[in-house]
Parts: structure tokens; C-alpha cells; sequence
């Protein structure tokens, strides 16, 4: 007879799943950038090019936000050894946010330079906050009380991981507000939060025997 644990034990479909939406998603983005019409030589086009900045700005931006979230999914699978329905949720909940964000994005790339820039910024961070918030409500529900995470995951490991869940909604948050006071700086910190989080974690929470030490 199948238990309920043996039916969620498998990740593996979970993953396949989301890996497929998160490269739907990030393809998405090229498409928005527009090739210059042919306007004669080489000037005409630089200056067409430069004028479609926007469009790169908020591509490599979307784009760097994606590829962490991906990174940052994939993490978190690395410690969960099984399912449960509420995951299956919360892991969709962040899916559908990664998959909105090209709608922010295509406002970032229009308005940016026009009055209605800011309002635009904030939608976007406002979104990456969400997919953030969304990201952290996933760990924190695999975590507590160990539910759903692997046993070989030592506990000083787990309370670290927790804890950089905590703080990057927060960081996510600062780029949220700084959006309607300057939003080029907002999405500049953006970009940079998104690079950061990009580092492999194993560079930042160290082995199991460094952590312990700590």
C-alpha cells in the first residue's frame, strides 16, 4: 500500500517542473528587446542602439534577478528530501511571480526616462520583493521543525540558511522604497543584490565543520 510520505517523497518532478519555467521565463525577456530598423550606416545605428538602453538595462537586470532566484531554488532542493502539499503551493506561487515579471519589466523598459518612471520601478522591485518574500516563505516552511529537510543537514547549517532567508526580503524591501525617491538607484541596487546572490553558498556558509566551529 502507498503511504502519503512515499507519494511525496520524490522531488525530483517538483524540480524538473520548476526548471522548466524558469527557463520559459528568462527566454521571455529577449524578446522584448527590439532590433533598430535599418536606418543607413554605422552612426544611425549606434545612436538607435543607445537609444534602446532601457530595454537592456531592465533585460540584464530581469535577467540577473531570474538566474538568482534559479540558483537560490535550486539550494533549497538541495537540502528538502521530500513534499508536501503546502510546498507544492508555495513552490508555485513563486513560479508565477517569476513568470509575471516580464510585465514589470516591459514597463521599466518603456517609462524609464519618463515621468512615469517611478511608478514603473515600483512595480518592478515591488515584484522582485514578492518573488523574494515568496522565495523565503518556501525554506521557512521546509525548515521548521525539520519537516521536510534531509537529515544529513546539520542544524548550525539550517539556522544559518534561515537566517540569510530573513534578510534578503529585507534587502529586497530597501530596493522597494528606494524606488520611489530615485528609481535608476533602485534598480542599480537591484542588479547588485541580484550579483551578490549569485555567489555559490558554499563560499558563504563554509562547510559543515566551519560552521560548526562558529
Amino acid at each position: 500500500m502507498v503511504t502519503y510520505d512515499e507519494i511525496f517523497r520524490d522531488t525530483g518532478r517538483v524540480e524538473a517542473f520548476s526548471d522548466g519555467v524558469f527557463a520559459i521565463a528568462i527566454t521571455l525577456l529577449v524578446i522584448d528587446i527590439k532590433i533598430p530598423p535599418h536606418l543607413g550606416g554605422r552612426r544611425e545605428l549606434m545612436q538607435s542602439l543607445v537609444a534602446e538602453w532601457p530595454d537592456f538595462a531592465a533585460y540584464l537586470t530581469s535577467f540577473a534577478t531570474i538566474g538568482t532566484m534559479w540558483v537560490s531554488h535550486h539550494f533549497i532542493f538541495e537540502h528538502i528530501r521530500r513534499v508536501d502539499t503546502l510546498l507544492f503551493y508555495a513552490n508555485l506561487l513563486v513560479l508565477a511571480l517569476i513568470t509575471f515579471i516580464n510585465v514589470p519589466t516591459q514597463l521599466v523598459a518603456e517609462y524609464l526616462g519618463t515621468p512615469g518612471e517611478r511608478l514603473a520601478g515600483s512595480l518592478y522591485t515591488g515584484t522582485i520583493l514578492a518573488i523574494s518574500f515568496s522565495n523565503s516563505m518556501l525554506w521557512r516552511h521546509a525548515a521548521r521543525k525539520r519537516r521536510l529537510i534531509a537529515d544529513s543537514v546539520q542544524n548550525a547549517r539550517l539556522r544559518r540558511i534561515t537566517r540569510s532567508y530573513r534578510v534578503r526580503p529585507l534587502c529586497r524591501l530597501v530596493a522597494f522604497g528606494l524606488s520611489f525617491w530615485n528609481v535608476y538607484a533602485a534598480m542599480a541596487l537591484t542588479l547588485g543584490l541580484s550579483i551578490y546572490f549569485t555567489i555559490p553558498p558554499s563560499r558563504k556558509y563554509g562547510s559543515e565543520k566551519e560552521i560548526l566551529a562558529q
